[in-house]
């Protein structure tokens, strides 16, 4: 009894210092953000400050970083819009048909991500440069299709999998066309798995620098984390700015991950029992 309690309190305190590790990263980025130059530097630190705002009055005013956001937002949610669109179907014909080259086609599809994402910069640059899309944002939608395709086929796969052929069979027989068990059938009963899927190609989508940084280069066609890099230049690093910028950039990742945190499980776990 002496031992299990024992176990219990290692567990519990191992558990309180891995979510201190976790957190405390982001609390003192947030922190950096609402404090002064003076405060943020000064040692010992201050865990009680004046709370100050003007880390984002300067981040708004002296920066594009709403027209970034904004940048950001539609380039996520078109890459993964579109990732979604040729993924799932894909996926689904993976995990139904037989074809030849099926195994092969998998097996491209998983090891995509050993794939260094600089090793084709270059090309896709020149690539860019010769269709005259340097600058405009599309050309990062359709660059960040090349990891987020696999990313969806890899996790779609096995949420197809997990759905009951005689479900499909039984829709087909009631007069149902493949494209239609495919809409109406499978894709609910995966519904966990898409948004997962979505969100994991979401956070690659918005936290990818190389590629923004390179093919948009133009301040009123960066992302938002292009323009947490602008900063880092110069004599002075002006870090309350650079903090409270940073907050803003990863707020909607995280707020996002709360929202749509019941999906991740079950999303993650589908197909994984038989």
């Amino acid at each position: 009894m002496a031992n299990e309690k024992l176990l219990k309190l290692l567990h519990g305190l191992a558990v309180v210092l891995i979510l201190g590790i976790i957190l405390f990263p982001p609390y003192w980025m947030v922190a950096a953000s609402l404090k002064t130059e003076s405060q943020l530097f000064a040692i010992p630190p201050h865990w009680l400050w004046d709370t100050t705002l003007q880390g984002y009055i300067d981040a708004f005013q002296q920066s594009p970083i709403l027209s970034a956001l904004w940048n950001s937002v539609w380039v996520t949610g078109a890459a993964v819009g579109l990732g979604l669109l040729v993924g799932a179907p894909a996926a689904y014909g993976i995990s139904r048909y037989n074809f030849p080259g099926r195994k092969q086609i998998w097996f491209w599809y998983v090891t995509h991500w050993m794939l260094v994402p600089v090793v084709i910069l270059i090309p896709f640059y020149l690539l860019a440069v010769n269709l005259g899309m340097i600058n405009n944002p599309w050309i990062l939608v359709l660059v960040y299709q090349v990891f987020v395709v696999p990313l969806v086929v890899w996790l779609m796969v096995d949420q197809f999998r997990s759905v009951p052929p005689v479900l499909e069979e039984a829709a087909l027989l009631d007069g149902l066309s493949r494209f239609g068990v495919f809409v109406r059938i499978s894709l609910p009963l995966v519904k966990p798995g898409i948004v997962v899927a979505g969100i994991l190609a979401g956070i690659f989508a918005w936290n990818n620098l190389i590629y923004a940084f390179i093919l948009t280069p133009a301040q009123g066609a960066r992302t938002a984390p292009t323009i947490a890099l602008s900063y880092l230049g110069g004599y002075k690093v002006p870090w309350t700015q650079v903090m409270a910028s940073a907050t803003l950039i990863s707020a909607p990742v995280i707020l996002g991950g709360i929202a749509v945190h019941k999906y991740m499980a079950r999303g993650l776990t589908m197909g994984a029992v038989k």
